[in-house]
């Protein structure tokens, strides 16, 4: 009996992997036919597209379809992009050098190079040192050793770790570590407890609000800097952003919905005002005078990769090569390991490659220009237009990832007329961490949703809260840092 069903679920698994097979073709396909239609139709609206720019078009249409349908990972999708800008504007029928307008196609590939990726992949070593180590659950542990054992209390403590630890760490890393740490106590609470599940809730919350308050906290805030230094480099009235202005930006706004969140979460379950067992902290491993060492070391080389990140403005040395001291020192002690580099996430570095790319492209055929140029004479209400575009990509990075929103949105609200480049895409990079009303549209949330303790109804108090109110808190104090002449 016991075999039959076995053999019954080996079935059925194989059958559930050949029907989503099929599924993923079927959405490439149609993500092409989708493609080409549109690009067809722009092409022939008197626009009077070169070849380069509609070939530009065909695959910005093609992404976004890919993404949204998840017919291949989006990392997958990040690498098409790059493969077709060269295979299609590389071809000498299309693109002759000499002639006005060249593009030389090895700038598509060389954004793997760019400043933002070793910022993003420093940011990665530090997380896998402190992973590594288990820093990262000394944190969550001292977070609610300096509290009581009120349920409120514990809730508040374990978020504003999640959101601080996810400033440095990736989201997912974070909430994985926290839900894991927390886990022994969730399962002694009964089904369906509301202290269990406003910490199921809270925790990714709270890692992707955090992810708002550094430029290595989400993959949309390195767009948006890319963004906005590429257009420094041509408008000398825009500034390059650094480490220690993305985080003015950013922390205030992150920690004002973190409170505001977990005061949602605490009216919404009624968390009572008992004291909890928290005897599982009490368990602890021994550790030799290598774990203490490696443990310092990490510290050490934390503390002296931030301390230059935030002041790279005094010593002019760049955020990007500052992050060679993580990269170089970790592994020349073995904290971190060949095997470990390997597990990086690489595939977010190939979405977001994937994504400066694209936004080159656009740049670079003239789309970006044309598009101007349509618009010229329109007169837009600034704040009207951040709200916008606000919503928009809150409302896009629940149904896609939301590096991929901010790689299509952010190139089109930086151009437009009579609106701040800078400002827009802070608006984007910042709202792309909003997105929280399905269990898809964060991994953190994803793995909350994989405890089988939540329902997805469960995810609409961080969707619709966090949703609505952290687009216009960011616009509020975008508008009054620019008010004060900090922007």
């Amino acid at each position: 009996m016991g075999d039959s069903r076995r053999a019954a679920q080996i079935v059925g698994h194989k059958m559930r992997q050949i029907i989503d097979a099929q599924k993923r073709v079927i959405f490439f396909l149609l993500s092409i036919i989708f493609a080409s239609g549109l690009s067809f139709l722009i092409t022939n609206y008197e626009l009077n597209l070169t070849t380069v720019q509609t070939y530009v078009v065909f695959i910005l249409f093609l992404a976004i379809a890919l993404w949204v349908t998840e017919a291949i990972p989006p990392f997958a999708v990040g690498l098409l992009i790059v493969g077709l800008l060269i295979f299609l504007i590389g071809r000498e029928d299309t693109n002759v050098m000499g002639e006005e307008g060249y593009i030389d196609v090895k700038q598509f590939v060389q954004t793997w190079s760019n400043s933002v990726i070793w910022l993003m992949l420093g940011g990665f070593f530090l997380a896998e040192g402190l992973r590594k180590t288990r820093l990262d659950y000394d944190l969550f542990k001292m977070s609610i050793s300096v509290v009581d054992k009120k349920p409120k209390n514990i809730l508040f403590a374990l978020m504003l770790a999640t959101g601080i630890a996810s400033m440095i760490m990736s989201n997912t890393a974070t909430t994985a570590m926290m839900i894991a740490s927390i886990m022994p106590f969730i399962n002694t609470l009964p089904k369906g407890n509301s202290m269990a599940k406003a910490l199921l809730i809270g925790i990714p919350a709270a890692a992707s609000i955090g992810g708002m308050g550094t430029i290595i906290g989400s993959p949309p805030n390195a767009i948006a800097v890319d963004a906005i230094n590429t257009l420094s480099e041509i408008h000398h009235n825009i500034k390059p952003i650094t480490f220690l202005d993305w985080m003015i930006y950013g922390i205030p706004t992150s920690l004002v919905l973190i409170v505001i969140f977990w005061l949602v979460l605490t009216q919404i379950f009624k968390l009572k005002n008992i004291e909890l067992d928290l005897s599982f902290l009490n368990q602890s491993n021994l550790e030799s005078k290598l774990d203490k060492f490696n443990k310092k070391f990490v510290l050490i080389v934390l503390g002296i990769t931030i301390l230059l990140w935030l002041t790279s403005s005094w010593h002019g040395i760049p955020a990007a090569a500052v992050s060679g001291i993580p990269i170089i020192l970790l592994p020349m002690v073995s904290i971190i390991t060949g095997e470990d580099v390997r597990k990086l996430p690489w595939d977010t570095l190939m979405l977001v490659a994937g994504g400066l790319s694209l936004g080159l492209a656009i740049q670079l055929s003239g789309l970006a220009d044309l598009f101007v140029s349509k618009l010229d004479g329109i007169e837009f209400n600034p704040i009207i237009i951040m709200l916008i575009f606000a919503f928009a990509t809150v409302l896009f990075s629940n149904i896609m990832s939301n590096t991929a929103t901010a790689t299509i949105l952010i190139p089109v609200a930086t151009i437009l007329p009579g609106v701040g480049s800078l400002e827009m895409a802070l608006v984007i990079g910042l709202s792309a961490s909003c997105a929280l009303f399905l269990p898809v549209s964060t991994p953190p949330n994803a793995i909350a949703y994989s405890t089988g303790k939540l329902e997805q109804s469960d995810f609409k108090y961080g969707g619709i809260s966090i949703g609505f109110l952290g687009p216009i808190l960011t616009i509020l104090w975008l508008l009054g840092l620019k008010f004060m002449n900090i922007i």
